[in-house]
């Protein structure tokens, strides 16, 4: 049913700035906005809210989650982990391809789209893996409805690495969409391993995964992608960087324009919720439930990496949003599952990082909601303009809660953050002009989120360069 709703008094962040006003929804897409108090729209809502006291954001964007669907549902589905989003202020997820069975062809993308049209509560895209044996066809992917392509130069969860010099030089050369890769040095991580297996034996500490997912695997691979990137002229996306040191290669980065008009990086980076929040001295607290891949490192790795947030090394934020069962997570460093589900509390967790002057609050729009836009080419979404579908966030500060594990809608049902007093509250979300999230509840069950789109004038323009 068409609507027109009126958000009045808030203060708006956008586009690096931060200003009270108003903003007029037109059933999906945002019809205006409006700079000063009581204002008055051009035409009558049929609902309006006075947001005085609260923020309105653009719905974050994530740009890196693992949903579990298909084959993995045990853990997760996108039924429970869009109502998480959800629930976390986040419109958009872009889904890994990591899942069984692996998204990898033009079949098992479909697929995973059917399940995301009937399940996802929230608005999807995917990236389609890279194999060795799918390398010289990627550039025949589907560039509108795909978001890029995801490429495993280390092993994790799946099995998607890619190992040879020759199938990795074939998907930097042939992919025209951007390469979001993870980098660990396996090799070395394996070699680690054995080497900590023979000292503990096969229950190696946790305190121990550090260690072995290391500094030096991490950046030894990062180099390599990026040297790939600038022979081959590829859009490369590095994923979830953990150290300092691999944020030397992202100094002095190359730029193009973009439909957005923010300039990007050709070569840029994501860090994640996880290398912002912990290190390894919350092993102690915390065991297995912050282990992931690549390991949280150490405190000054942590520091370096948000204080990156604010010099462009750093291009998004996102979760890797990985659910395990809580039994999985038992069995220390070598046994346990590495992956945590963050997708709940990030936009919470980093507006508490706003409170303690890591960033602002602009900076954090800049990073989760506008960055991945312009990252991905994403179509009208990322951004407060009219014209631009409604995704929204409104967010309450001053309004300290505590996370109790019934209030977790995460399949999984834990997460490191139990305990942990946030001072936001998120209030509203809207996805597509809909107020999916009201006051601690999703609204409605049976809504679901749209397939987001990317423009393709990009490409016409790196065939050219």
């Amino acid at each position: 049913m068409h609507k027109r709703v009126h958000i009045k008094n808030a203060t708006i962040v956008n586009e690096g700035r931060a200003f009270v006003g108003s903003i007029i929804i037109d059933d999906d897409r945002i019809d205006e906005v409006l700079e000063g108090r009581d204002c008055r729209p051009e035409l009558p809502a049929d609902e309006i809210f006075d947001a005085e006291g609260c923020y309105v954001l653009p719905g974050v964007i994530d740009d890196h989650v693992h949903f579990r669907d298909p084959g993995l549902t045990r853990k997760a589905d996108f039924d429970t982990e869009s109502k998480a989003a959800a629930a976390g202020g986040v419109t958009t997820v872009l889904d890994m391809p990591n899942c069984i069975p692996p998204t990898a062809s033009k079949q098992a993308l479909a697929e995973k789209i059917a399940i995301a049209q009937a399940h996802s509560h929230v608005n999807y895209g995917f990236f389609f893996g890279a194999t060795s044996e799918n390398a010289e066809e990627l550039h025949n992917i589907n560039k509108r409805k795909t978001v890029g392509v995801k490429l495993f130069m280390g092993n994790s969860t799946g099995n998607l690495r890619v190992e040879s010099a020759e199938a990795l030089q074939t998907v930097f050369s042939n992919s025209k969409l951007p390469i979001m890769v993870h980098c660990e040095d396996t090799d070395m991580v394996d070699a680690n391993m054995r080497a900590a297996k023979e000292k503990f034996g096969e229950h190696v500490p946790i305190e121990e995964h550090s260690r072995i997912r290391s500094e030096e695997a991490c950046y030894r691979s990062t180099a390599e992608a990026v040297r790939l990137a600038r022979e081959t002229n590829a859009r490369l996306h590095v994923a979830h960087i953990s150290t300092a040191r691999e944020l030397e290669l992202f100094e002095n980065p190359v730029y193009e324009k973009t439909h957005g008009g923010v300039p990007v990086p050709r070569i840029t980076a994501e860090v994640c919720l996880p290398h912002l929040l912990f290190c390894d001295e919350d092993y102690k607290r915390l065991g297995a439930r912050i282990k992931c891949n690549p390991s949280v490192k150490t405190r000054a790795d942590r520091d370096a990496l948000r204080a990156a947030l604010n010099d462009g090394r750093i291009f998004c934020i996102g979760t890797d949003h990985a659910p395990h069962t809580i039994d999985d997570k038992r069995g220390g460093a070598s046994k346990a599952a590495s992956g945590i589900p963050m997708v709940q509390f990030s936009l919470c967790s980093m507006l508490d990082l706003v409170d303690e002057g890591v960033l602002t609050i602009e900076r954090l729009v800049q990073l989760m909601c506008h960055n991945p836009a312009e990252r991905f080419y994403v179509e009208n979404r990322g951004y407060i303009r009219p014209g631009y579908m409604a995704d929204l966030v409104i967010v309450k500060p001053k309004t300290p809660w505590t996370l109790a594990t019934r209030m977790i809608l995460s399949k999984c049902n834990w997460s490191p953050m139990e305990g942990h007093t946030f001072h936001w509250r998120i209030l509203r979300t809207y996805v597509n002009g809909f107020m999916l999230f009201h006051n601690g509840h999703i609204t409605d069950e049976n809504y679901h989120g749209q397939q987001i789109t990317f423009t393709t004038d990009h490409f016409k323009r790196v065939d050219r360069d």
